[in-house]
């Protein structure tokens, strides 16, 4: 019979995720010695080493992926139950945390507010991330749900639409193009394009548009931010594509304008993510029909 505790684990899974025991540490608010012999503790228990040293980094063993995998699965467990038993308690509290990549956030933070009006008593985490972390999130069940553009095919994710996210091409206003109709969508060619970075979802869709019309997206400039792209558009850099969700007051101020160029806007949605088969608390499962209703 092995002999491990919760707290044990806990600490194990903030070292496992960090890959570093100072970090783990200031996560829990414990010290870095205190970490340390918890995982030591772990280990003899086990009868086996779960991290490995080469250099001045640390890595997970064998051993240590499983005890990761494992000790998520409980967490993940307990919080079921923690949520299960607080509903049936008739309990309108309990914790949620929302990953949803940079575009989203503009939109996502509204969502939260008003669902926090119906719910007030709810412990509400947002994170804004890339869609490469968010992903991971999504992954290691760090997140009960996410909010991003199209969701990778053939991946273990259950996701839902429910906004159009209409992808649209901005310039400055004094640009030669702006006020034309019907622009060929080859004569971007000639223009200085802002991409986000590879990887993004927006960046995917743009390469993707790009090839269809034989073209290749060669960006004179490649940021990962979007306000970094509406500033750059702004200052006459170069011309860009982002979520109307992301620009709307630039264009209403007149900062930026849109341009009316053959193939745009880019037509796509908005996904509520999670994995497939986690069991949403009675809090997630409501936040999700709430955004599904439309907020």
């Amino acid at each position: 019979m092995i002999h491990v505790t919760l707290r044990q684990l806990r600490i194990f899974d903030a070292v496992a995720r960090h890959l570093s025991f100072s970090r783990a540490s200031g996560e829990l608010h414990l010290s870095q010695p205190a970490v340390s012999m918890q995982v030591k503790q772990l280990e003899e228990a086990l009868g086996i080493p779960l991290f490995e040293q080469i250099g001045k980094k640390i890595f997970l063993t064998e051993a240590g992926q499983e005890v990761q995998r494992v000790s998520q699965s409980i967490a993940q467990q307990l919080q079921d139950m923690e949520g299960a038993l607080a509903n049936l308690r008739g309990m309108r509290g309990g914790s949620l945390t929302v990953g949803v990549v940079s575009t989203a956030s503009y939109f996502a933070t509204r969502l939260m507010a008003r669902f926090r009006q119906s719910r007030p008593e709810v412990r509400l985490t947002l994170n804004v991330v890339n869609r490469e972390t968010l992903l991971k999130q999504l992954a290691d069940n760090e997140t009960d749900l996410a909010i991003m553009g199209q969701p990778p095919s053939g991946s273990d994710l259950f996701a839902q639409a429910f906004m159009d996210n209409p992808l649209v091409l901005i310039a400055p206003p004094a640009h030669p193009l702006v006020g034309k109709k019907g622009i060929p969508f080859a004569r971007l060619a000639e223009e200085a394009m802002l991409a986000r970075e590879a990887g993004s979802g927006t960046r995917g869709a743009v390469e993707a548009i790009f090839r269809e019309q034989g073209l290749t997206l060669r960006p004179a400039m490649e940021m990962n931010k979007n306000e970094a792209i509406k500033q750059a558009v702004e200052v006459g850099l170069g011309l860009g594509v982002v979520s109307l969700h992301t620009v709307e007051n630039e264009l209403r101020e007149g900062r930026v304008v849109t341009l009316d160029v053959q193939g745009f806007p880019i037509v796509r949605h908005w996904y509520l993510v999670n994995r497939a088969g986690k069991r949403l608390s009675p809090v997630a499962q409501a936040f999700r029909e709430f955004v599904l209703e439309g907020g």
